[in-house]
């Protein structure tokens, strides 16, 4: 059977069903140790800015040896497609057998793009969170925001979910679907404040700047921060970042992408040092994760193709 016969083409509904949330957390756990060993190979991925239509489209590549299988992702993210009704990411993956060459699917990536996210923070939640975090906050109420929430959740007895957005539509909408298919207490933020009774928080948005003060933080918390993706941009306060303990996906990309740590590195609030580890250094018990309850950590991820490749070949089998 030739590569064109066997070449299967697999709809984000296949995707859906094909991938749960436990399956990708263990997954990626296993990926972020193979790409902090040197196991994974992940060359920087490519950023294509589209001024005109203010989209960017992302170009990333990935081999994991385990699998013998070549991934490719590309990912556009348009800025403009919310306000349209449209999805603010668009993905479709590429799965290649390593040895052969030959092409063994195309699949749509939006949903398999927030699972693994989502099954990141999930990872890092694991880690580094208090064992006794019980109230998480949301911030961004989109598909993002909901795979952060569904895997944080299946890592720690979550009992009470705060949402937070510009859009109080969103927030209640995001309220009543996952307080439904989570069976949890989900209600919109009343205000800043309510910020301070929370374990955990995700920030899944869009904005250029700091989603919350420092002053609102409970001692203690843990901080998964995934919507910044670009130098300028950053969703977590500068001093948050300085007097957290902060861990990352892949520190290099960090290093070149994420506005959540160049900016506090450009103003000298920190130095490259600040970063502690690579998760996947800490899921492979070379660096240290949490040494108290009162201290705040912060797992910083600009995303990885490692990981697409993984839940591509889950979704393959």
């Amino acid at each position: 059977m030739d590569s064109q016969t066997r070449m299967r083409y697999i709809t984000d509904e296949e995707v859906r069903r094909a991938l749960t949330m436990p399956e990708a957390i263990r997954a990626v756990k296993e990926t972020f140790i193979q790409l902090s060993t040197g196991q994974a190979r992940v060359p920087a991925r490519t950023s294509l800015e589209i001024p005109e239509f203010r989209t960017t489209a992302l170009v990333m590549p990935a081999y994991l040896p385990r699998t013998k299988r070549l991934g490719l992702k590309l990912i556009s993210l348009c800025e403009d497609n919310p306000s349209k009704g449209l999805p603010f990411a668009q993905a479709v993956a590429i799965l290649m057998d390593a040895e052969l060459g030959s092409p063994l699917a195309v699949m749509d990536a939006s949903y398999l793009t927030a699972v693994r996210t989502g099954a990141a923070s999930g990872v890092a939640t694991d880690a580094l969170a208090r064992r006794n975090a019980r109230v998480v906050a949301i911030f961004g109420a989109g598909v993002q925001g909901k795979t952060q929430l569904e895997a944080v959740a299946a890592v720690r007895p979550i009992r009470k979910v705060l949402v937070f957005d510009v859009d109080p539509r969103a927030a209640a909408a995001f309220a009543e679907e996952m307080g439904r298919k989570l069976s949890l207490e989900v209600e919109p933020a009343a205000s800043p404040k309510a910020l301070r009774d929370a374990d955990v928080i995700c920030t899944a948005t869009t904005s250029a700047v700091p989603v919350f003060a420092d002053r609102d933080l409970k001692p203690g918390v843990h901080i998964n921060a995934v919507g910044s993706y670009k130098p300028h941009a950053r969703e977590i306060p500068g001093e948050t970042i300085r007097r957290a303990r902060v861990y990352v996906d892949q520190r290099q990309a960090s290093l070149e992408e994420a506005g959540d740590l160049i900016i506090p590195l450009r103003e000298k609030l920190i130095d490259e040092d600040h970063i502690l580890a690579e998760i996947g250094e800490v899921l492979a018990g070379l660096k240290p994760g949490r040494s108290s309850a009162d201290e705040i950590t912060i797992f910083k991820a600009v995303g990885n193709a490692a990981l697409d490749l993984a839940m591509a070949s889950l979704v393959f089998g």
